[in-house]
């Protein structure tokens, strides 16, 4: 019942969201087209519900080749293939905004664990992937705003000269996997509006620790 009351509530503020959000959306179009190589979208394949891959729509903000150069698929904060417009979109997440669509036509809900590339994945511990996108992924969830600073640290672990891949492995996804343990075991509409408050309020006052407020239960991170 949650599950499909959720997906009903997905559509209708999907389509609501896109008609409010049109006014801010439609510059965006214009102006990146404009600038930078002139592209507008990028997509991007990710795992999603019960681990099956499709394409996350995101407004541009790197270059187009640059999962090929220098990096990889690992970004940071200084990133040079960053567009012109791409660091304003990437700080206020506003290039989060397309994936609007992908919940209107069912490939992600509102509030879920960020769907990942399936290289990404593939780090998960075995026991994580098993379960973590037993829900549907989502357009932000309990490890978007923990980890709503990830490109700094990742910046931080590779300008101190160590391997991004082992922060990302030993530190950073088997934490996701224990706080999206945590989401699936407790998830209710509740928990799902006070994560988009939160989403919303973090992004104002980033340094915030409301989310341990509200939620004391969830693991605390210490890193």
């Amino acid at each position: 019942m949650y599950r499909f009351v959720k997906r009903f509530f997905d559509i209708g503020f999907s389509f609501l969201g896109l008609l409010v959000l049109s006014p801010l959306l439609i510059p965006i179009v214009i102006a990146l087209k404009l600038t930078g190589e002139g592209y507008i979208f990028y997509f991007q394949n990710r795992v999603g519900y019960r681990n099956k891959e499709f394409d996350i729509y995101k407004f541009a903000t790197m270059l187009k080749d640059s999962p090929n150069m220098s990096g990889g698929v690992i970004t940071t904060k200084r990133d040079p293939r960053i567009t012109p417009m791409g660091g304003f979109l990437r700080k206020t997440k506003i290039n989060e905004l397309p994936q609007i669509l992908n919940v209107l036509f069912g490939h992600m809900s509102l509030v879920g664990p960020r769907p990942v590339m399936p290289i990404s994945f593939n780090q998960y511990p075995e026991d994580v992937k098993k379960v973590i996108y037993n829900v549907t992924p989502g357009i932000t969830g309990i490890g978007s705003i923990i980890f709503r600073d990830e490109e700094e640290l990742i910046t931080k672990e590779k300008e101190e000269g160590r391997d991004t891949w082992d922060f990302y492995i030993n530190k950073i996804y088997p934490f996701k996997g224990r706080v999206e343990k945590w989401y699936q075991k407790n998830q209710s509409f509740y928990v799902d509006f006070m994560i988009l408050i939160m989403t919303a309020w973090v992004i104002l006052f980033p340094n915030s620790e409301i989310l341990y407020k509200v939620f004391p239960s969830i693991p605390k991170r210490d890193f």
